[in-house]
């Protein structure tokens, strides 16, 4: 638990089928439908998605992504659905929550809103910042990781940031201290080397560190992950208690399932 604590107070800036048919359904029918993945609607529109290594039981990925999520996002998005209590279930006390994670004067017990109204927002920014409480469901974890990853330098953008994931999108990067400052720079291919076009130049496009940051890149792609990891905790909670549930049902019901066979033959032996 000491471990657990220390890396949180880093600094901070109609039919009805038998009971076979249910479970060969839940079994086979569910998993299949989970696969239709936000990744993979991403890359029907064009997008190449990196997958984001996250672990929702890593309870210290979940912590210092709570911390980056107070510091970084809390700023502009509110999360209006979470409460700042329910960090408890990640080994966090009242009072670290408060000292270390709540900035505005917030209660333990108060949702995790921003000071800034919307009309300010809109006043300020042309539209509101997006809620982020379930951000991680609407656009998916490989989704969030490629685009918190995908910043770099667009002096034609008015904030002066474009993203590869998201073009010509609206939000500056907001951890650009940590991460530090790309540029795209874009290669030409001359003749013969040329896939596209007739014969003409195509091009290649890198993006290069100008300014590091004060992460190495290592260092900053597990920020992210651990801040993509929060995301996907905040949208549901409960998510892993509520596979670990099923799981046991599952059993039960794989273990019931001879017993309510057997009861059905001696139930029905004389039936003809």
């Amino acid at each position: 638990m000491k471990k657990l604590i220390a890396n949180l107070l880093l600094p901070a800036a109609a039919v009805i089928a038998s009971p076979a048919a249910l479970f060969v359904s839940a079994v086979f029918v569910s998993p299949a439908i989970l696969f239709v993945s936000p990744a993979a609607m991403a890359s029907e529109a064009g997008v190449r998605l990196d997958a984001a290594p996250i672990d929702p039981t890593d309870v210290v990925s979940l912590q210092s992504g709570a911390r980056t999520f107070a510091n970084y996002c809390l700023n502009c998005h509110s999360a209006s659905l979470m409460r700042w209590n329910r960090l408890m279930e990640l080994g966090l006390n009242e009072s670290q929550i408060k000292d270390n994670l709540i900035f505005d004067g917030s209660k333990v017990g108060d949702l995790m809103n921003v000071s800034m109204t919307r009309k300010d927002a809109r006043k300020w920014f042309g539209v509101p910042p997006p809620d982020l409480s379930v951000i991680a469901r609407a656009r998916g974890a490989d989704w969030l990781y490629s685009y918190l990853r995908g910043f770099y330098r667009d002096p034609a953008r008015p904030t002066g940031w474009n993203n590869t994931v998201f073009e010509n999108v609206g939000m500056p990067n907001p951890m650009w201290q940590l991460q530090g400052e790309r540029v795209r720079v874009e290669h030409a291919v001359k003749g013969g080397e040329a896939k596209e076009g007739h014969g003409g130049a195509a091009g290649s496009v890198k993006y290069e560190m100008v300014r590091p940051g004060s992460l190495t890149p290592v260092q900053y792609d597990e920020t992210v992950r651990d801040l993509v990891n929060f995301l996907v905790y905040m949208g549901e909670p409960a998510a892993t208690s509520r596979k670990q549930i099923g799981i046991l049902v599952l059993l039960f019901l794989l273990a019931v399932l001879p017993l309510v066979y057997l009861l059905k033959r001696e139930f029905w032996k004389d039936v003809h």
